[in-house]
């Protein structure tokens, strides 16, 4: 273990360019890769007396300097946010076309950072039948998201099942759209409102109700991370196609929930749907 933190600890003392803005992503992997020796808990004797006092300084002192280039970067971003300039701080760490899979990555360690999601004070209830417990949609789907719906200010986005409100904060803060957050657990509805006013949001809307009777009207693009199944997705998307006889519409769905989605012959998917990549569906004529 020595040996590796050791040869780690070198390469990150030589590398002088790590201080550079344009570093942020991989300052956030070095960040996790010196947490893996456990250097992420300060005066850790155990890992100290395991790594051997001088390394275990030397990793810690790199370790804080990462935290704290990082935390400037993030408050950067936070008052481009607060001023209505965000989209383009924000949008310069979009990806390209995004690989698949639900793990996290550093994007989702940077919009954290950023954002600072508001957390529950305390565990929420145990989902229903037919719901499915929340998981926050990664970074890197969001980007996408974003980039293949090309969301203007004549949009509204509704996110059915929007959590902590990941999705309509990212798209409100890089776009011109309008986003509404419809949530069941009121925790969460509360932490998303607290989060959009930390940064002076005020084109994300959040809303406690259950999706199936949730005012649609007002959306022309609605987001589904596979929220519930079973007869309630039946219900929703019954609803979804009530709207989409009186206008077109766009679902996009990420998760199990899109291959149901892609059974409905009211809605035309732009590619073969795939549960761990985005797919957006538009509604036929």
């Amino acid at each position: 273990m020595a040996d590796g933190l050791q040869t780690l600890v070198a390469e990150l003392e030589r590398d002088r360019s790590l201080a550079r803005p344009d570093r942020l992503r991989e300052r956030i992997k070095w960040l996790d890769r010196l947490e893996a020796y456990g250097l992420d808990r300060p005066g850790d004797n155990a890992a100290a007396a395991r790594i051997g006092a001088g390394l275990y300084g030397r990793a810690r002192a790199i370790h804080a300097r990462l935290e704290s280039l990082n935390e400037a970067a993030y408050a950067e971003i936070r008052r481009a946010i607060r001023r209505g300039a965000g989209a383009e701080r924000l949008l310069a760490w979009a990806p390209g076309p995004g690989a698949g899979g639900e793990e996290y990555d550093e994007l989702d360690v940077l919009l954290n950072g950023v954002v600072r999601f508001v957390q529950p004070d305390a565990e929420v209830a145990e989902p229903a039948a037919e719901m499915v417990f929340y998981q926050p949609t990664p970074a890197r789907h969001i980007f996408e998201l974003i980039a293949r719906t090309g969301l203007g200010a004549d949009d509204t986005l509704l996110d059915l099942g929007s959590g902590l409100g990941h999705v309509p904060l990212l798209a409100a803060i890089c776009t011109a759209a309008r986003t509404i957050g419809v949530e069941l657990e009121a925790a969460y509805v509360d932490c998303a409102r607290r989060s959009a006013g930390g940064l002076n949001i005020t084109t994300a809307t959040f809303i406690q109700a259950d999706a199936r009777a949730a005012d649609l009207s007002a959306a022309n693009v609605f987001y589904l991370y596979t929220p519930f199944t079973g007869t309630i997705l039946r219900d929703v998307l019954d609803a979804l196609r009530r709207q989409a006889s009186r206008r077109e519409i766009r679902v996009c769905a990420y998760g199990p929930c899109a291959t149901a989605i892609a059974r409905e012959g009211w809605l035309a998917a732009d590619r073969s749907p795939e549960v761990d990549r985005i797919t957006v569906f538009r509604s036929r004529g």
